[in-house]
């Protein structure tokens, strides 16, 4: 990594901001194929010139690290925030069979558990989304089989249908609000013509009661979804009750005087306890928000 360009979080080479990863080889890998990395399209558009081969890049970028000595790696975790997390995830095991026989592999989702509900006009946009996505770029055959045999492909981009068939070590962060769903699953644009959800979704103190009880139905919503990663102690949880999308890039919401809390652990500490196999680590904020130290939180 590049020791000129300032990382905070997860990527931060700072002790004090990130003690347990700090003296790690860290890579930013840049989101580029619009698929979490799934793609494989030998064809390419003769008007755009756009090529969907991200699950080739994922490869590519894999063989180069390894080449530059990711191959005597003795610890290595696979994360990502949003597209990357869900990436995180739908590769998780992959990930663990590229990396040297004997090393800790783990694999750490930020924001990336997007759930599979109907908006709030009933209808099924982000699966329709989905089904567009895995057809344009191919996807079918770079998801997980345990869930493309049972089920159709665009199911298997939601997690709550293919965690439970992970075999690797897996530690989910989310805000149960999360900020991105709720804009773009619960209340995507198309179902808001006349716009009376966008000053809430900016600013969730403009949020009548009605739409905040519309929110805190998303939230139970989403707690049922996260349920289906089981029981398993390798699975970690962090789940807040924040109105954000991705905490671990950043330093407030990493590791900081005022970062979220559950139980009295950053998400700092609970990732690298986890990682290190100090504890484990599964905590849902209680069910009406009660974290004085998260920023932006939803008082119903």
């Amino acid at each position: 990594m590049d020791k000129e360009v300032a990382f905070t979080g997860m990527l931060s080479n700072e002790q004090k901001f990130n003690p347990d990863f700090y003296n790690w080889n860290r890579i930013k890998v840049r989101y580029c194929d619009g698929a979490s990395f799934t793609g494989d399209v030998e064809a390419v558009d003769p008007a755009t010139n756009l090529h969907f081969r991200g699950a080739r890049v994922f490869l590519a970028v894999i063989e180069d690290l390894l080449a530059k000595g990711m191959k005597n790696a003795q610890n290595a975790i696979l994360s990502g925030c949003s597209a990357g997390g869900l990436a995180s995830i739908l590769h998780c095991d992959k990930f663990r069979t590229l990396i040297p026989m004997g090393a800790k592999v783990k694999c750490l989702s930020d924001a990336g558990y997007f759930i599979h509900i109907k908006d709030v006009s009933g209808g099924q946009h982000i699966q329709t989304f989905y089904n567009e996505v895995v057809a344009l770029h191919g996807s079918s055959k770079n998801l997980p089989e345990s869930c493309t045999s049972r089920l159709n492909p665009a199911l298997c981009f939601f997690p709550q249908y293919m965690t439970q068939q992970i075999q690797t070590p897996l530690f989910i962060i989310n805000a149960a609000y999360d900020s991105w769903q709720i804009n773009n699953i619960l209340v995507p644009g198309v179902t808001d013509p006349h716009g009376t959800w966008d000053s809430c979704k900016l600013d969730i103190n403009n949020c009548s009661s009605s739409q905040l009880q519309i929110m805190q139905s998303f939230r139970l919503q989403f707690l049922n979804a996260v349920s289906e990663l089981g029981c398993s102690t390798s699975r970690g949880l962090f789940v807040d009750s924040c109105y954000s999308h991705c905490q671990t890039g950043l330093q407030e919401t990493w590791l900081s005087a005022d970062s979220p809390m559950l139980g009295n652990t950053t998400i700092a500490k609970a990732v690298g306890d986890w990682y290190y196999d100090r504890s484990a680590f599964q905590k849902i904020d209680c069910p009406y928000p009660c974290n004085p130290t998260c920023h932006n939180n939803i008082f119903i």
